[in-house]
């Protein structure tokens, strides 16, 4: 498992993107894909919508289970994937491309993220 070194990453396994014009992509990591399983429905915060980081702000269930999406940084969601909501397999089959979730206009800088090498080692531990 690779995890792009231009994406930043939460201890709650989302990733982020580069922030350009201050909206930053959001999305779960391969290691939360391949953990929940096959995902079945996504349920992604609304457009206009203001999620906190480290809070809940949706979820991804599966075939094993249910789990919360949490924001990794704060701020105004600004576009919601429907291709995701449509086909939530996108999420394990393409996580860090098609799979994406949800794009946030950034109220700060985000903060206790952690780089792909540092997480790839969270997430051995």
């Amino acid at each position: 498992m690779s995890n792009p070194q231009q994406l930043r990453y939460s201890k709650e396994h989302e990733w982020l993107s580069a922030v350009e014009d201050g909206v930053a992509t959001i999305g779960i990591t391969e290691h939360a894909a391949n953990a929940l399983g096959d995902v079945v429905y996504v349920q992604l915060p609304e457009v206009g919508e203001t999620v906190t980081a480290g809070e809940s702000c949706g979820e991804l269930e599966s075939t094993k289970s249910v789990s919360d999406l949490y924001a990794p940084v704060t701020g105004e969601v600004v576009e919601a994937n429907q291709d995701v909501v449509d086909d939530p397999s996108l999420v394990n089959t393409a996580p860090f491309a098609g799979g994406w979730l949800f794009k946030v206009r950034l109220a700060g800088e985000p903060e206790d993220l952690l780089t792909a090498d540092e997480y790839t080692a969270f997430t051995a531990g």
